[in-house]
């Protein structure tokens, strides 16, 4: 009796879980479930106590293997956020999934510091910020001030695949990522 309680929480659980992430999905023009995880949201379709609960026994654990192998792996926000900034500024179009759910203003800028700047033999900036991602100054606009270690740091998205950086809340310069 024990187990069984268990068993109906976890799938109550996962029910609840599959139903949010198919309307999240539906309401934001998503991409489909994964296989293992679009079998769960089928099972609440199951109208038979007896055959959901089997159907969501069977499907829970053919997820929890499919996570465990590396067939499936399953982010949170946080970690979208994370891996977000740490590709901000490279041309990924299959990491769009990571920007699911998020305002145009968070995916479209980045604040971070300065860790590192120097000047390029044709006298352009090449900044380092937190995380290691290097930027190139690829206009010929002219700082007020030196950037340095320390310096805060705003980037958004430009045209053409270039970017706008404010160092210290000076005019913009515009870069490219580097790496």
């Amino acid at each position: 009796m024990f187990e069984s309680s268990d068993r109906r929480r976890g799938a109550g659980l996962s029910l609840a879980l599959a139903v949010f992430a198919a309307s999240a999905a539906e309401g934001a023009g998503a991409a489909p479930s994964a296989p293992s995880v679009q079998a769960v949201i089928d099972c609440a379709r199951i109208t038979e106590s007896d055959r959901r609960l089997a159907c969501y026994d069977k499907t829970v654990a053919a997820m929890t293997n499919a996570e465990t192998s590396g067939d499936l792996v399953t982010i949170d926000r946080e970690q979208r956020r994370a891996a977000r900034r740490q590709a901000f500024g490279l041309t990924l179009p299959s990491l769009s999934f990571l920007a699911r759910g998020e305002k145009p203003e968070e995916v479209n800028n980045l604040a971070t510091t300065v860790t590192a700047a120097s000047r390029t033999p044709d006298g352009k900036w090449l900044i380092t910020v937190e995380g290691g991602a290097v930027w190139r100054q690829i206009d010929t606009n002219e700082l007020a001030n030196n950037p340095h270690a320390g310096s805060a740091v705003r980037i958004r998205t430009a045209a053409l695949g270039s970017f706008f950086m404010n160092i210290d809340r000076e005019q913009a310069i515009r870069v490219h990522r580097v790496n």
